[in-house]
């Protein structure tokens, strides 16, 4: 269960009363229904409303069982509903210099409104019938397009437009309960939602809901709970970010460790390891740093060949849906995070490898275009564009995954960084790639090194993908 399942199984609870226990000293929630109705006032902004509840009371069937002390009725009972307007954007007297509050839907975030985007004059105010000032505590909800059913309640007195619908609840309903109520109710309201590009639900459908009432003492609980709830919640997300931050930052350090002798033991090398490793040319003062005994700083070139790809053209001459055709591989066809590529979306003719290169499976790529310096090993083999480097490794002197480990580590992703050029797009030239430093182990010491890198990268991914 994520965070936000999490969120939507408190509300549940909360609004079917197991939430928090009953208290059977609270006065019960039908005599708050009577003390509503029994306000004059009250009666009379509801009179339609109240015959529409009583006309359609019987044939309706509670949702779901709540505790003997609720006691269901509808939205339109427990406060006043209404929606505002948007004053004519022809009048420019309505919003010039404008000092009035004026709520959009776009202003709600499931929240304490404590700013709007516009104003309107006090002209606007007084000519616009429907366009009113809403008091501070008063429950809004959106009704209209995507942001349907998104929430607020009011810390400022406020107009809106008619995409909102604000409710000033009876001063013995608990607002912040209305406010949770109807963020519980949000996918129930969109299917509610009527309109095809722009999706609404009617005021009128909104107050004929039902909603289980609790006594009000009950209700502040429930709301209690549900912030306190709510407020471990975010902490959780704060620290599922911050602990995939420190995944992260500690796969850059292993990256590290392991690029520098320091993850695994170093071992005296042997008779057979010594013989196949090759001397280098590389000046003492250009070695970037200090590295084990048994290591070796090489230049690029010393043991791997580079080339660039290139691109047939038109390419769109050169493409093929023949199954003889041959794999034309892009920077498209790789995900994410991941280490190989496995199959392409197009192929060329087979005309096109003279104006292109091919490469074959086990080679490395590394992008050189946009993104420059991320590799990949290759699982098929085909021809690459221009946006490509390919490398082949001398595999006598390195492992495979040794080598993608390196080229992924943050010290080299410096060193490309430091040779590449471009004002608006960097990409890299084979020539300074070819001269860049980078350190070796014994290959025996290389296959200790995945083998740790693997291993703590399995327990870091397993933490990862149970955030």
């Amino acid at each position: 269960m994520n965070t936000r399942q999490l969120r939507q199984k408190i509300l549940d609870l909360a609004i079917r009363g197991k939430l928090v226990s009953q208290d059977p000293n609270d006065e019960p929630a039908s005599a708050l229904l009577r003390q509503i109705k029994s306000t004059q006032t009250t009666q009379i902004k509801q009179k339609n409303t109240d015959k529409k509840i009583s006309e359609n009371q019987s044939n309706q069937c509670a949702p779901f069982e709540i505790p003997e002390s609720w006691k269901w009725c509808r939205l339109g009972e427990i406060g006043n509903w209404s929606t505002g307007t948007t004053p004519s954007r022809l009048k420019i007297k309505y919003y010039e210099n404008g000092t009035i509050p004026w709520l959009k839907t776009g202003d709600l975030n499931d929240g304490k409104i404590i700013k709007v985007s516009e104003y309107v004059t006090e002209s606007a105010l007084n000519e616009c019938k429907q366009l009113k000032i809403n008091p501070i505590g008063s429950v809004v909800i959106a009704l209209y397009g995507a942001t349907i059913g998104k929430c607020g309640i009011l810390d400022i007195e406020t107009t809106t437009n008619q995409a909102c619908c604000v409710c000033k609840t009876h001063p013995i309903i608990f607002n912040k309960y209305l406010f949770f109520f109807l963020l519980s109710q949000r996918e129930q309201l969109k299917e509610k939602a009527e309109g095809g590009a722009q999706p609404n639900i009617s005021k009128e459908k909104i107050v004929s809901s039902f909603i289980p009432l609790p006594p009000l003492s009950e209700q502040r609980r429930i709301v209690s709970v549900i912030v306190s709830a709510f407020a471990l919640i975010d902490e959780i997300e704060a620290n599922k970010l911050s602990l995939a931050q420190l995944i992260k930052q500690t796969k850059s350090k292993v990256f590290d460790l392991a690029i520098s002798g320091k993850l695994v033991p170093n071992e005296s090398i042997t008779n057979d390891e010594l013989r196949m490793m090759k001397s280098s040319t590389l000046a003492k003062e250009d070695m970037p740093f200090e590295i084990p005994k048994s290591w070796e700083w090489y230049k690029f070139c010393e043991i791997s060949s580079i080339a660039r790809g290139g691109s047939p053209r038109p390419i769109k001459d050169y493409l093929t849906d023949s199954g003889n055709g041959i794999n034309w591989i892009k920077i498209g066809d790789t995900e994410k995070g991941g280490k190989y590529i496995f199959t392409t979306q197009e192929k060329i003719v087979k005309e096109g490898i003279k104006h292109s290169r091919f490469v074959n499976i086990d080679d490395f790529l590394l992008t050189n275009s946009m993104s420059f310096g991320r590799p990949y090993i290759l699982k098929t083999d085909g021809c690459i564009h221009d946006g490509w480097l390919v490398i082949s490794i001398d595999k006598q002197m390195l492992n495979q995954d040794f080598m993608y480990y390196l080229l992924s580590s943050g010290f080299m992703y410096e060193q490309f960084s430091n040779v590449a050029v471009g004002s608006t797009v960097k990409n890299l030239k084979i020539e300074s790639v070819q001269q860049i430093p980078f350190p070796l182990p014994p290959l025996s010491e290389q296959h200790r090194i995945v083998e740790k890198i693997e291993t703590i990268f399995e327990a870091l991914d397993v933490i990862q993908s149970n955030l």
